[in-house]
């Protein structure tokens, strides 16, 4: 099955538990149509280049799947469609990279830098 990624924007008035539930409930829209959900990361709360929908902030997660295309048009469809979401990405790559993503390294190495202070 074709690899995808997947970065998702939701709203700021969220908690973090609910923004993490977006990540598990669009999962098991994936699972339900024949994919499956291999990695997910919770961004957190970021502050984005420009309003959309009258926010200056979004939660954001990152998701790696591994589905058909039907499956991925309709979690998007969902996605679109749900009140939560803000905007959504998504990619078809040749392989996922092992390890944590980019923005997951960045704040390990600014944590990094606070220890040695």
């Amino acid at each position: 099955m074709p690899l995808y990624e997947h970065v998702m924007i939701a709203r700021q008035d969220l908690s973090n538990a609910q923004a993490e539930g977006l990540i598990e409930h669009f999962g098991t829209v994936l699972a339900d149509n024949g994919g499956k959900l291999v990695d997910s990361e919770y961004w957190g709360v970021k502050t984005m280049a420009y309003k959309i929908n009258k926010n200056r902030k979004g939660h954001y997660a990152f998701l790696k799947t591994d589905a058909p295309a039907g499956a991925v048009q309709e979690m998007e469809r969902l996605m679109r469609l749900h009140d939560d979401v803000m905007r959504v990405l998504t990619i078809k790559v040749d392989e996922h990279e092992e390890g944590p993503s980019v923005q997951m390294q960045k704040r390990d190495e600014r944590e990094g830098r606070r220890e040695r202070r």
